[in-house]
């Protein structure tokens, strides 16, 4: 069963920590736990969505959605993916679509961290046992490269290139129509649908979020198009997508379903940053998978 609460922040507690403040209220559920609920927008403060380090002040209002802790398992298992890299600090995967990348209570097996836990040695702890070597994720009907962090060091090195924006993210995607513009930036705020919580939007109080995107090639009534991640909110890409009235082509979410396809048009193909321990930039790219290709190729002979 769910239930909501709401605390006001009193005076001994300003300057903690929204995950301290909620675990020393209630000592028998874990911070991670609470970590989780304010990732997935079911913590509140004033009515909006905040990080697990909010520090708090006084007369703020904490809403707080229970939930109860799934119990979750990770195995080992062999899982199909492709490693396009690997040293003794990182592994580049490229992720098929269809994957998951972690363990959650709609998919319990199979993901990538299980394959990654029955292919690599060594997977960094930072994130928890469900999240090994876990970084940045991608959508499970989204395709192409991450990096997973073989050991702490490396993970909290890829975590600040992240935040700092210093690691780039390149993604190609197919739109419905033509967008109005050859190049631009998107700027909006994204945070959980009111209406349905398992959806992002666009709304007055989410987090701000930045895409920059070129149009690579026209067809009569779609476009090629090439993202620039410049912060990485949930869905971001499929969010400004629909944003912009042209959604990407199959996404079942914010767009619409397409015949012979399982999920949207959507290839994270390239992927740069420093690397932790060299300290030298590399750079990573794969292709489209081939019905990414296939529907491409529909769209220029239909030119």
């Amino acid at each position: 069963m769910e239930k909501v609460e709401i605390y006001n922040v009193e005076k001994e507690d300003v300057g903690k920590r929204l995950d301290v403040f909620l675990q020393e209220k209630f000592p028998s559920f874990s911070r991670s736990y609470f970590k989780s609920l304010i990732d997935s927008g079911d913590v509140l403060v004033d009515e909006k969505e905040v990080k697990s380090g909010e520090k708090l002040k006084i007369g703020k209002s904490v809403k707080v959605r229970f939930k109860e802790p799934e119990k979750i398992s990770t195995e080992a298992e062999d899982v199909d993916f492709e490693i396009v890299y690997e040293d003794d600090d990182i592994v580049v995967i490229n992720k098929p679509q269809g994957l998951v990348v972690h363990p959650c209570s709609s998919t319990r097996h199979g993901t990538l961290v299980n394959g990654l836990l029955y292919r690599v040695k060594n997977l960094s702890g930072i994130n928890g046992k469900l999240r090994p070597g876990i970084v940045h994720r991608l959508d499970k009907e989204t395709s192409g490269l991450l990096v997973v962090a073989k050991n702490d060091k490396t993970h909290i090195s890829l975590a600040e290139q992240i935040k700092n924006k210093t690691c780039k993210r390149n993604y190609l995607a197919i739109l419905e129509g033509n967008l109005k513009d050859d190049e631009g930036e998107i700027e909006t705020k994204i945070g959980r649908d009111k209406k349905d919580r398992k959806k992002m939007a666009v709304i007055e109080n989410g987090r701000v979020a930045i895409t920059n995107y070129k149009v690579l090639e026209r067809f009569k009534n779609a476009c090629l198009v090439e993202f620039f991640l410049k912060t990485g909110r949930t869905h971001q890409i499929r969010v400004h997508a629909k944003f912009l009235n042209h959604p990407i082509i199959g996404d079942k979410v914010y767009g619409k379903e397409v015949k012979g396809l399982n999920g949207q048009l959507l290839h994270a193909y390239k992927l740069t940053f420093m690397h932790p321990s060299t300290h030298k930039e590399v750079s990573f790219e794969v292709k489209p998978p081939k019905y990414f290709e296939e529907y491409l190729e529909k769209l220029r002979r239909e030119r």
